[in-house]
């Protein structure tokens, strides 16, 4: 199998190219670009075997020697790694000394990867291309990256068919949140919405999906609502909970019943408890 990749020896982090790794503490600058950084072992090693489409990557020539080994070919990922590189880019290899001086050495460990971030693609299309009952989350006004890294992971883990993030919501491709997911979001369909409101109204209109807010104090329990239809759980602020619009066009609340005085779940813990719940209901629907 042809090599589609070059390599290039750096001594210096001043190459144009090397310009997001520079600029790690600035995501914003980086989804504006349409791209997103990959950031440690177990990540790049995802993106590798993804479909995502690798521009480049930083990291010392031990992880290479680890991750390229082509004198190897009985190694467990690298035929895995090679089959996916489907467009060329370059690995740029550094010394240890030199990427330590990049922010969060302790995270990246020293290997990061850039990519691009998919092309858009539209909320019929993706509704249309999953089996039913389809589940799918909401995110409305999430504003901490690494929340909706991991509620990414929580929708992977439970099977979650597709996530719409809100006009108000942060990119599950922030830097951040790539990392929290660990690299999940390379595997879900993800639609940018720049109006939940009326995305919601879609689904529920076209697509017989009922739409349930995770909504603090409603009566409703999860372990009493039929979570087993084509549903669509809306997740709300860390702080402001779901927005009166969106409620407003919920088809119902639910709420996960706790003890001890305790009022609330961070809102990535509650996603797990509601996808659980979800998923047991579909695994052992009640008689």
């Amino acid at each position: 199998m042809s090599q589609n990749y070059k390599i290039q020896e750096v001594t210096s982090l001043n190459l144009p190219e090397l310009q997001p790794y520079r600029t790690l503490r600035r995501p914003l600058e980086h989804i504006r670009d349409g791209i997103f950084v990959a950031e440690g072992e177990k990540v790049v090693r995802r993106l590798l075997t993804s479909d995502m489409t690798i521009i480049s990557m930083l990291m010392t020539s031990q992880w290479y020697d680890q991750l390229f080994d082509i004198a190897d070919p009985s190694s467990a990922i690298n035929p895995s790694i090679h089959q996916s590189i489907r467009q060329p880019f370059t690995i740029f290899l550094a010394d240890k000394h030199l990427l330590e001086s990049i922010v969060g050495f302790n995270l990246h460990q020293g290997i990061m990867a850039v990519a691009k971030v998919p092309a858009p693609e539209t909320l019929e299309k993706v509704i249309t291309g999953i089996t039913k009952p389809h589940l799918l989350i909401a995110l409305d006004g999430l504003v901490n990256s690494e929340n909706v890294g991991v509620i990414v992971r929580n929708c992977a883990a439970f099977g979650v068919d597709g996530i719409i993030v809100g006009e108000t919501s942060s990119s599950p491709y922030l830097r951040r949140a790539v990392r929290n997911s660990m690299g999940a979001v390379f595997g879900l369909p993800v639609v940018h919405s720049s109006n939940l409101v009326e995305s919601l109204s879609m689904i529920k209109k076209n697509y017989s999906t009922k739409i349930i807010a995770a909504h603090l104090g409603d009566d409703n329990s999860i372990h009493t609502t039929d979570l087993c239809e084509n549903i669509c759980i809306v997740l709300g602020n860390e702080g402001e909970g779901i927005s009166k619009t969106v409620l407003n066009v919920c088809d119902m609340g639910a709420t996960i019943p706790m003890m001890n005085g305790t009022d609330s779940l961070n809102v990535a813990s509650a996603s797990a408890v509601f996808l659980y719940e979800t998923r047991k209901q579909r695994n052992y629907p009640r008689k």
